[in-house]
C-alpha cells in the first residue's frame, strides 16, 4: 500500500465517502494548465464577474472603523437578521420574525446546517435534478439517502409534481430543489411551485429546502415565486439565501435560512459548536445590501441575460449541441451526448467527463461535466464573463468538436 493510500484509509470514513467538488476540481485544472502558459477561458466557477456594489464596500469600511471587530451572535448580529426578515417580507411574501432567521457562512453553509439539523441516518431527501454538486454529497455527509429525480429536457430540466407523488416513500423526510436552478438556469412558476405543494401538504412530516440563491437573476416576466409564501407549507419550508450571486458577494460569504422556531434553534446550536458567528464585517456590508437599493443587481442581471442570449445562439451553430435556454441564474447547459464514442485520434469520448476535460485540454476552456449535478450527458458552461470571452470559448468549442469523428 502506498503512502498516499495509507494516509486516506486513516482518514474517517465519512470523508472518504465523499465526492470532491466537480466545479472546484475543474477550476483547479484549469489554474494549473494558466500558470503553464497557457490560455486558459475558465466557465467552470459560477461566480459573478462583477464587483460588490460601492455602497455595500462603504459600509464594510464603516463598519471597520465603527469597531465591529469582535465575536457576533452565533445567528447574527440583529439588525442583519431584522433586515433579512424585511427583504423576506418585502421580495418574497414570507413573514418570518429575526428570531426566525440564521446567518452563515454563505449559503452553503446554511445548506448544510440544515441537512444536519433535520436529517436522521436513513432519511430519504428527495432532489430535484439537475441539481448543485453539493447536495448529494451533503445528504451523504449526514448519512442519509439522495433520492434523485431527474426533470426532462423537454420540460427545461424541471421536475413535476407528478414524479414528487410517485417518489415519496414513508422515509421521505426532505424535498430540496434550486430556483433559479443551478446548473440549468430553469425557473419553477408559481403554478409548479402550487402543483408541489399540493403533493407536500397531504404528506405532514415532509420539509422543503429551497435554495434561492439565484433569485435576483432571473429573466421570466413572472418573476421569483417562493414557496415557503404559500400558507399550508410556510412552518416546512426552509428557505436559503445569501448575497453571493445577486450582490456580487461571493467572497463575502454571507447566507441564511429562514425556518420555523424549532429549525432556526436547531440550526443555531449546531453552529454554535462548529463555527459560532460568522464575519462581523461581511455582516454590516449585508446589512446595506439587504436594506439598500436593487439597482446594480438589476443591471447585473440584464447583463447575465444578454450573454445568455449571446451564448445560447452561439450554442445552437454547434452540431450535435441540443440547448434549452435558461431562464435565471448564470449556466448554460448544453447536452453533448452526440459526441459520445467518438474520438479525435488521440481521445476517446466516453462521457461528459471525458468531454469536458478533453476540452480544456485541447480548447483551453474550462467547463464542468454533468455528471456531479445528476445530467451526465450536459456540460456547465458559466456565462458569467466578458462577452469577447464567451464569443472566444464557444469559437474554440466549436473548431475542437469538429475534430471528433
Amino acid at each position: 500500500m502506498s503512502a498516499v493510500a495509507e494516509q486516506a484509509r486513516l482518514l474517517a470514513d465519512r470523508i472518504n465517502a465523499l465526492e470532491e467538488s466537480s466545479t472546484l476540481a475543474m477550476t483547479k485544472k484549469a489554474r494549473e494548465l494558466a500558470a503553464q502558459g497557457h490560455q486558459v477561458i475558465s466557465l467552470s466557477v459560477g461566480e459573478p464577474d462583477f464587483k460588490t456594489p460601492a455602497h455595500i464596500c462603504e459600509a464594510a469600511k464603516k463598519a471597520i472603523d465603527d469597531g465591529f471587530h469582535g465575536y457576533s451572535p452565533v445567528a447574527g448580529y440583529p439588525d442583519l437578521r431584522k433586515a433579512i426578515a424585511d427583504k423576506l417580507k418585502r421580495d418574497n411574501n414570507i413573514d418570518w420574525k429575526p428570531e426566525n432567521i440564521v446567518v452563515s457562512t454563505g449559503a452553503k453553509h446554511s445548506l448544510a446546517n440544515a441537512i444536519q439539523v433535520l436529517v436522521n441516518p436513513g432519511d430519504e431527501v428527495i432532489i430535484f435534478a439537475p441539481y448543485w454538486v453539493s447536495y448529494s454529497e451533503m445528504v451523504k455527509l449526514a448519512e442519509g439517502k439522495s433520492v434523485i429525480l431527474e426533470g426532462a429536457f423537454e420540460n427545461d430540466f424541471k421536475v413535476t409534481a407528478e414524479q414528487l407523488e410517485a417518489a415519496i416513500t414513508p422515509r421521505t423526510k426532505v424535498v430540496m430543489y434550486a430556483s433559479p436552478n443551478n446548473p440549468t438556469g430553469s425557473v419553477y412558476t408559481e403554478a409548479e411551485l402550487r402543483a408541489v405543494a399540493e403533493v407536500l401538504e397531504k404528506h405532514e412530516n415532509i420539509y422543503v429546502l429551497a435554495d434561492e440563491i439565484y433569485e435576483y437573476i432571473n429573466f421570466t416576466e413572472e418573476g421569483h415565486f417562493s414557496i415557503g409564501s404559500i400558507p399550508a407549507l410556510k412552518e416546512r419550508v426552509i428557505t436559503v439565501n445569501g448575497v453571493a450571486k445577486g450582490y456580487a458577494m461571493t467572497g463575502w460569504r454571507i447566507g441564511f435560512i429562514a425556518a420555523a422556531k424549532w429549525i432556526a434553534d436547531g440550526v443555531e446550536k449546531l453552529q454554535g459548536q462548529v463555527t459560532s458567528g460568522t464575519n462581523s464585517i461581511a455582516q454590516k456590508a449585508a446589512v446595506a445590501a439587504f436594506n439598500g437599493p436593487l439597482d446594480a443587481t438589476r443591471e447585473m442581471s440584464k447583463a447575465y441575460a444578454r450573454r445568455r442570449d449571446l451564448v445560447v445562439g452561439l450554442l445552437k451553430e454547434i452540431p450535435g449541441f441540443k440547448v434549452n435556454v435558461p431562464q435565471g441564474a448564470f449556466y448554460a447547459f448544453p447536452d453533448v451526448s452526440y459526441y459520445f464514442g467518438k474520438s479525435d485520434g488521440k481521445t476517446n469520448i466516453n462521457d461528459s467527463d471525458d468531454f469536458s476535460l478533453w476540452l480544456l485540454n485541447t480548447a483551453f476552456v474550462s467547463t464542468v461535466a454533468g455528471s456531479g449535478f445528476g445530467a451526465p450527458n450536459c456540460i456547465r458552461i458559466s456565462t458569467a464573463a466578458a462577452d469577447e470571452a464567451l464569443t472566444e470559448a464557444v469559437q474554440r468549442i466549436k473548431t475542437a468538436v469538429a475534430t471528433l469523428h
